[in-house]
């Protein structure tokens, strides 16, 4: 299929990122022209990877963006590899080339992209997760909870529906990515946000609280202040905030794209700098042990909200 044809059939317009389009809740007017710019970097990495698939022409089109925002390019890029794998089957796959070679850097985002691609074609997640790496597949589960708060935040926000073929830990993943994108649907309103959360089942909301703090620490747009109210309302989830943030540290220090607002946002919630939350972080992955009743990735979640609880009961 020629790169031009694909892109037609297959593109979304810039218009499909902004709040107008999609009709979001909260309007927080310093936040908005931010949230903006990052759906329009994702579809502008989608879009180069549909344009041109080959690694040296791939990461030199995701260079144009800014580096702290480069991550969102490389996470649209996964979703327009795993298309170009899906139409293109019996080819070497595309998405496992890059992602094992140029987008190392960016492996978190990356998964997270492959996401997008089932939950936007109507397809089961499950089919695109077996080749993935077996710790970090369940973030492609929380990009397809992501684009359905982001696309469908009337069904999956207001309604609280989850699609009926997520089973298990699955569901967990998946609201882990619903919570990321409430930063968006309410438009990072510290006020709104808690009291969107409240309204749905208490087993469901440490995960959504975790998914928030991923989405202040790594997306950003808000003050101190305002971070902190955040922290506040959430106080009884707060090791889940911690952990949320402390995951999108150690994205960016992979990355190498430190940005103010991921340090501001983990000394509020983590209570220490981005690069300490980063290393806690890689310092209970290296702590995991194999087996257990729970995926790995889970176990790794629990070990950082135990770390941060436990530091929280000390600095009180």
């Amino acid at each position: 299929m020629p790169d031009s044809f694909r892109k037609r059939l297959f593109g979304m317009s810039v218009a499909e990122a902004s709040f107008a389009r999609r009709g979001f809740r909260g309007d927080n007017p310093d936040a908005r022209p931010r949230l903006e710019r990052i759906g329009a970097t994702f579809l502008h990495g989608y879009h180069a990877a549909l344009d041109d698939a080959r690694p040296e022409a791939l990461v030199q089109a995701l260079a144009t963006t800014a580096d702290e925002m480069r991550g969102f390019a490389y996470e649209g890029a996964a979703m327009g590899l795993a298309l170009r794998d899906l139409l293109a089957p019996w080819r070497r796959s595309r998405l496992l080339a890059f992602m094992n070679g140029p987008g190392q850097a960016h492996i978190y985002m990356m998964h997270v992209g492959i996401g997008w691609l089932p939950a936007q074609l109507r397809l089961p997640v499950q089919w695109f997760t077996p080749r993935l790496d077996p710790l970090l597949r369940w973030l492609a589960l929380d990009g397809y909870g992501f684009h359905s708060g982001y696309f469908h935040w009337p069904r999956a926000v207001e309604t609280q529906a989850v699609p009926g073929n997520l089973f298990g830990y699955q569901r967990r993943a998946f609201d882990q990515g619903l919570g990321r994108s409430l930063w968006f649907v309410d438009g990072a309103d510290v006020e709104r946000i808690p009291m969107t959360i409240r309204q749905f089942p208490r087993e469901r909301q440490a995960d959504l609280w975790s998914g928030i703090g991923l989405a202040c620490a790594y997306a950003g747009g808000v003050t101190r202040a305002e971070i902190e109210a955040l922290a506040h309302a959430g106080i009884l989830f707060s090791p889940h905030l911690a952990q949320g943030a402390a995951f999108a540290a150690q994205a960016r220090r992979r990355a190498g794209n430190p940005a103010e607002h991921t340090e501001l946002a983990c000394r509020v919630l983590c209570r220490m700098s981005a690069e300490e939350a980063a290393q806690v972080t890689e310092e209970a992955l290296k702590r995991l042990k194999n087996g257990g009743p729970e995926p790995a990735y889970e176990r790794w979640r629990q070990q950082l909200q135990l770390r941060f609880a436990a530091r929280e009961v000390v600095l009180r």
